[in-house]
């Protein structure tokens, strides 16, 4: 443990768990769709949907959605400001199984017409885990740099991408494959050491069998 875990996070707010660390689901959801977001249903499990309107759950994922910081004057205005961006939104009650009590699941549209769901909790501390990414399970809490490439569920993928970091000097901290069924969807979560740069993206985005890379950085959360 360290001062981190005990002090809790700068932020806007009175909770570390409802209101800064859904503020981060918010950016998380936005940095992986890669584009502005403009339309966004939301849907709340266990304390989230009970007591997160208390606590500015809402706001607060709005206001990461928005690309807002968890310290940002402007997230309890967050409804307000995605008026004026254009977002719409929507929030609903749902029973998801098998995850934390402060869930979320969210599903995006971007302005050049992507695509994305993303299930995510906040365990605490402001801390956050992405358990679903587009119906595929998954495990990551964005605190290395984080590559996740969608691609076609066939043999070589894994290797060519791997080789790719590898070529460009990056250590891979963890890798994590998730696919839809044999032959279909997958889903490669790759977590490194180092920054992972445009160029490194685009040259796996190129690969045979890619359909979609998404780069994370975790400094992004404290932009």
């Amino acid at each position: 443990m360290n001062l981190f875990d005990i002090l809790g996070p700068v932020m806007v707010g009175p909770s570390s768990s409802h209101t800064a660390g859904a503020v981060r689901i918010g950016r998380m959801a936005r940095s992986l769709l890669g584009q502005e977001p403009v339309k966004a249903d939301i849907l709340l499990h266990g304390s989230f949907a009970s007591t997160g309107e208390g606590h500015g759950t809402h706001q607060a994922i709005i206001a990461g959605l928005l690309g807002l910081a968890p310290d940002d004057s402007r997230v309890p205005d967050s409804f307000a400001l995605a008026k004026e961006r254009g977002l719409r939104f929507t929030f609903s009650p749902c029973t998801l199984r098998d995850v934390h009590p402060n869930s979320a699941l969210i599903t995006l549209e971007g302005a050049q017409g992507g695509r994305l769901e993303v299930g995510a909790s906040s365990p605490g501390g402001g801390r956050i885990r992405v358990f679903r990414l587009d119906g595929l399970d998954t495990s990551f809490t964005g605190a290395l740099p984080t590559l996740v490439v969608h691609n076609s569920d066939q043999p070589g993928c894994v290797s060519k991408v791997t080789r790719a970091l590898a070529d460009w000097g990056l250590n891979v901290a963890t890798l994590q494959l998730n696919r839809g069924g044999r032959g279909g969807s997958a889903v490669m979560v790759i977590e490194c050491d180092q920054p992972i740069s445009q160029d490194t993206a685009q040259q796996i985005r190129a690969l045979p069998g890619i359909m979609r890379v998404t780069c994370y950085t975790p400094d992004e959360e404290g932009a």
